[in-house]
C-alpha cells in the first residue's frame, strides 16, 4: 500500500482476554508504524465512540479478543460510524463467537463439529448432562477460557460438586460436548487461502488460556507432522469455514483429531475471528510459514479491510 494512512488500533477492553488483545495490539500498531502509518493506539473503554469521533481515521484495525470486540457490538457501532475496520463484519462476528449458533450454520454443510447441548451450570450438580467423558465450555467465549474436561475418576466429583472450582460458577449456561481425544491443530485463513496446519502440543496436556499465551507452556509444529490427506481436509474444512461464515480478513479455524480414525476423527471445534496477534500467535506464525512477515500480514489485513 502506498498511501500513509490514519490507522486506529483498537485494543484492551474489559473482557477477560483483555491482556492478550494490549499485545496484539501493540505488536499490530508497531508492524503499522514501521510501514509508515500513522498509527494511533487506542486502549477501548466505554467512551470510545466519541474518541474515534474525533480521531477521525482512515481505518480501524480491530485487534480486541472477546466481548464486545468480537461479537458484533463494536463492529455494529463501527458501521454506524461508517469507519472501515479490520475482520469480520457484525452478522459474521455475533454467529461466529456462539458455538452452538456456528454449529447450526456450518454443520448442515457437511463440516463435521462435536454434536453437543447446551445445559444450566445448575443441573450439573444432579448428575451429568452426556456420558464421561465430556467436555463443558461457555457459549461465547474464546481462548480457552473457562474450559473444563471432565473425565470418569477427574477431580471435579460425581456429580460435579458445587466446590469445584470450574465454569459452572462462573457462568449460568455451558455447552456439553463429548471429549475427542488426540491432537489439537489450527489452520488459519487468510483471506481466500488456507495457510498451513499447526499441531498445539501443550506441556500440561490441555490447550488452555495459559498455555496459548506463556511462552515455553505450548510447542507448535508448523507444518504439522500428519498424513497429507488430513492436512487438505484440515485446511478445506477451514476456508470452507471462513467462506460459509462470511469471514474477512483473518481466521483462525480450531480442530481435535482422533488419530486412530483417520479422516472421519477429524472435527471442526470453532473458528476465531479475531485470531491473536501476539508474537506467540499462530496466524503470524503460518504466514510466516508462506513467506509473509509480520508487518505484511498487518499490511494485508488493513488492505483487506478497505
Amino acid at each position: 500500500m502506498s498511501e500513509t494512512l490514519h490507522i486506529v488500533v483498537l485494543m484492551g477492553g474489559w473482557s477477560s482476554e483483555r491482556e492478550v488483545s494490549l499485545m496484539s495490539g501493540n505488536g499490530v500498531a508497531d508492524a503499522l508504524e514501521s510501514r509508515g502509518h500513522k498509527v494511533t493506539r487506542v486502549d477501548m473503554d466505554r467512551n470510545v465512540a466519541q474518541v474515534l469521533a474525533e480521531l477521525r481515521p482512515d481505518v480501524v484495525f480491530n485487534a480486541l479478543h472477546g466481548a464486545p470486540g468480537e461479537d458484533g457490538t463494536v463492529q455494529g457501532m463501527l458501521d454506524l460510524m461508517q469507519i472501515p475496520y479490520t475482520h469480520s463484519g457484525l452478522t459474521t462476528s455475533v454467529i461466529a463467537i456462539d458455538k452452538e449458533l456456528t454449529k447450526q450454520a456450518l454443520v448442515p454443510h457437511g463440516i463435521r463439529m462435536p454434536e453437543g447441548r447446551i445445559v444450566e451450570s445448575e443441573t450439573l450438580y444432579a448428575g451429568d448432562p452426556i456420558a464421561r467423558p465430556y467436555v463443558l465450555k461457555p457459549v461465547n467465549e474464546g481462548s480457552s477460557v473457562g474450559v473444563a474436561i471432565v473425565m470418569d475418576g477427574g477431580n471435579y466429583g460425581n456429580p460435579i460438586g458445587r466446590e469445584a472450582k470450574g465454569p459452572w460458577q462462573e457462568f449460568e449456561r455451558l455447552l456439553a460436548e463429548p471429549f475427542i481425544r488426540g491432537r489439537e491443530l489450527t489452520v488459519a485463513v487468510m483471506g481466500d487461502r488456507a495457510l498451513a496446519v499447526t499441531e498445539l502440543k501443550p506441556k500440561s496436556g490441555f490447550y488452555d488460556y495459559d498455555a496459548k499465551y506463556t511462552d515455553g507452556l505450548t510447542t507448535h509444529v508448523c507444518p504439522a507432522e500428519i498424513p497429507a490427506d488430513i492436512a487438505a481436509v484440515a485446511m478445506d474444512m477451514a476456508l470452507r469455514a471462513h467462506q460459509l461464515l462470511g469471514c474477512r480478513g483473518t481466521s483462525r479455524s480450531d480442530f481435535r483429531w482422533d488419530d486412530e480414525r483417520g479422516v472421519e476423527g477429524l472435527y471442526l471445534l470453532e473458528v476465531n475471528t479475531q485470531p491473536g496477534m501476539t508474537p506467540l500467535s499462530l496466524v503470524p506464525e503460518q504466514a510466516k510459514y508462506c513467506g509473509i512477515s509480520y508487518a505484511e500480514l498487518c499490511e494485508q489485513i488493513v488492505r483487506d479491510a478497505l
